[in-house]
């Protein structure tokens, strides 16, 4: 245990994330006046720097400068990212992309303020010249996207945090849900009529969850209720393995589902066991496989790095197992320790199973990448990451997700229909000559009864926004 003692509370927040990061798996708190340390926690007094007269965002950049250099010393390590803390590193780039900086200006940006290192200033880099590419040719600001969750699973995974229902414990459930759903999305195509839309990607949880009749009761209706006629992207999750058939890929299919994601997220099937993944690595194969003869042919694999037990032989498996399928697109997740996740809570259980995450495990990533011609598109990082490293989604030129690019830089409204989805409207300020934006969100409720029996309150909220925003 960590007790941090700090004489202003403000920068609290970012003392904690900072401390995580150079003490990965220890825990974290405030020293306070009811405190017990034992003898072997240790208590880290900070100093906040002079920030009189610095706006909030400059004083807690000089205190994340400040402590940053402190750690470093203190434990003679140096972080991938520095200092930078926040999910969108890569928006950094795009933005002085925009505004004309030069690659030696950005790399000298992360670099020389943030102190990340070259490796990481070059991948900001590369994956915002590919965001802006790819945007540059489409009129992201008066188009909009749809989101819908479905937030049930075939079971849930160890690291899992998100809002997600093991379909077992809640299939009595999934009609009534289906139904409300449906209600909210109608709405949504009503409201929206008039607007473009341009993408339209359906997660979750797993949405292949629901059965090929649900499957295609809810694709009917974005068909019907939608103009789809300049949708460039339909995005499907069907993550799991132990959630698809051939019927169901027939059903994405015949709706014109162009992109899919099969996520091993390992491909070693003791892994698979421990985390909670109740279905073989032999089903992964048979899954891309069912996929193929469909004749989808645009299918992303996730994999996840620093999984419990895990180093470079088993990563090096996996990627070769992908290797062989060949899919259009990887995305390579570190993994992210949540609080309301089950390894978190039941951490004690897993001491003693390593967690890794180095430089040379991501550099096999990205070699495994290049091998399949995949460059990287998009990225975000998360708190707590395994080696405070990030996120990054590779794939085929030509075949990468919009959606991921336009929810990662914030760059265009994502209207959010289900359990736990959050709408988030981007207002584009034009008078600004910064081009500033706004971002308001309107959040559905996460638990699935209630969504059910509140979906017109979720309505509501929605027309009562866009009544009160002229949106």
């Amino acid at each position: 245990m960590i007790y941090i003692k700090i004489d202003n509370d403000v920068f609290y927040d970012d003392a904690v994330v900072l401390v995580r990061s150079f003490y990965p798996r220890t825990d974290v708190m405030a020293l306070k006046a009811d405190s017990k340390p034992e003898e072997k926690d240790e208590i880290l007094s900070i100093e906040v720097p002079d920030v009189t007269g610095l706006d909030k965002k400059n004083a807690h950049e000089v205190f994340k400068d400040s402590l940053y250099k402190k750690l470093s010393e203190k434990t003679g390590k140096k972080l991938p990212w520095g200092y930078l803390t926040g999910v969108r590193p890569s928006k950094i780039a795009y933005t002085m992309l925009e505004e004309g900086a030069t690659k030696e200006q950005i790399k000298k940006h992360f670099m020389d303020k943030h102190y990340a290192s070259e490796e990481k200033a070059e991948l900001a880099l590369t994956v915002a010249r590919k965001e802006l590419d790819i945007l540059t040719d489409m009129d992201y600001k008066t188009g909009y996207s749809l989101y819908i969750g479905i937030p049930f699973c075939p079971s849930i995974c160890l690291y899992c945090s998100f809002s997600s229902y093991a379909l077992g414990a809640y299939k009595d459930y999934v009609d009534n849900y289906v139904d409300a759903l449906i209600k909210e999305i109608r709405f949504v195509a009503e409201s929206m009529k008039g607007r473009r839309l341009d993408t339209v990607y359906m997660g979750g949880g797993t949405p292949t969850t629901l059965s090929a009749a649900q499957l295609d009761k809810v694709l009917t209706v974005v068909e019907e209720a939608f103009d789809l006629s300049a949708c460039r992207e339909l995005t499907v999750e069907a993550g799991r393995p132990d959630s698809v058939t051939p019927d169901k890929f027939k059903v994405l299919k015949a709706h014109n589902v162009g992109r899919i994601s099969i996520n091993p997220q390992t491909m070693n099937q003791k892994t698979l066991d421990l985390i909670g993944r109740k279905h073989t690595v032999e089903d992964i194969k048979n899954a891309y496989a069912m996929a193929r003869e469909a004749g989808l042919d645009n299918i992303n694999m996730d994999m996840i790095l620093g999984l419990p037990g895990e180093g470079v032989d088993e990563v090096y498996h996996t990627l070769n197992e992908i290797k062989e399928m060949r899919p259009e697109s990887l995305t390579v997740h570190s993994l992210a320790i949540k609080r309301a996740s089950r390894l978190n809570i039941l951490r004690q259980q897993y001491t003693e199973l390593s967690i890794k995450n180095t430089d040379s495990i991501i550099a096999m990533t990205e070699q495994t990448a290049r091998d399949l011609n995949m460059q990287p598109y998009y990225m975000y990082r998360q708190k707590n990451m395994a080696g405070n490293f990030e996120n990054v989604g590779y794939a085929v030129a030509g075949l990468e997700c919009i959606y991921n690019i336009l929810i990662m830089e914030e760059k265009q409204t994502i209207i959010a229909c289900g359990a736990g989805a959050s709408t988030k409207v981007v207002f584009h300020n034009e008078g600004d000559e910064n081009h500033s934006v706004r971002i308001e969100r309107i959040e559905n409720v996460k638990d699935v009864r209630s969504y059910v029996e509140r979906i017109d309150e979720m309505i509501e909220r929605k027309r009562k926004f866009f009544g009160e925003n002229e949106f």
